[in-house]
């Protein structure tokens, strides 16, 4: 991929981002669950939003993990349980303009059969 195009479509991911954002907003009991991915790690964290406070972080860097579906399935595991531990069961996600397809999906998906309620 060229300068120009790649330029363009974190563009247009970051208008995504900014549309997204402006009808999320976390609180400290339901948090939002932000995701990163990478060509390497998956990234998430739960925010509250009024108080700019990170409450849980993850990544699949220390799991070993990849950034694929099964890779997306461990960190919502792990993710899970340190909500848990934190006292959150409700979240607001936010898939940070990425496309709700593959890996954010299946991260998803993972996270409700953790009982973690979006």
């Amino acid at each position: 991929m060229n300068a120009k195009v790649l330029k363009a479509k974190v563009s247009k991911r970051v208008q995504r981002k900014r549309r997204i954002r402006a009808n999320i907003n976390g609180t400290a009991a339901k948090p939002r669950v932000s995701i990163f991915r990478s060509n390497r790690y998956l990234s998430v964290q739960a925010i509250d939003d009024a108080s700019a406070v990170t409450l849980a972080a993850s990544n699949t860097k220390p799991l070993g993990a990849k950034a694929n579906k099964e890779g997306a399935a461990a960190l919502a595991a792990d993710f899970a349980g340190k909500l848990k531990a934190a006292g959150v069961s409700e979240i607001f996600f936010d898939r940070n303009g990425y496309v709700y397809h593959g890996v954010v999906a299946a991260f998803a998906d993972a996270l409700r059969a953790n009982e973690i309620k979006f």
